[in-house]
């Protein structure tokens, strides 16, 4: 006995089944497609605040490199803990080839 056989007492035609199984199958890829897209949303939303984040970071890292590299401040550094000065005109010598 076939599986068409056995299908026609209980008043099923073959095309209804298929057309049954593809609305089914459909309906479960409609499922799974709104679920990778809310998933993968999710993970843009993650990755946009990481981003923020970093940009912050990123503003706070170069103002503190122009406040360290600021040359009144060098220039203060070399004259109190390096003890250095600006040379005189008296102590600068012209080496000549």
């Amino acid at each position: 006995m076939s599986f068409l056989s056995r299908l026609t007492p209980l008043g099923i035609e073959l095309p209804i089944l298929v057309l049954t199984l593809l609305i089914i199958v459909s309906s479960m890829a409609v499922v799974y497609s709104k679920y990778l897209g809310r998933k993968e949303f999710v993970e843009i939303q993650q990755l946009e605040t990481q981003r923020d984040l970093l940009n912050d970071e990123w503003g706070r890292l170069l103002l503190e490199q122009s406040t360290w590299a600021n040359p009144a401040r060098v220039e203060w550094q070399a004259r109190t803990r390096l003890k250095m000065i600006v040379p005189t005109t008296n102590m600068t010598v012209l080496i000549q080839p």
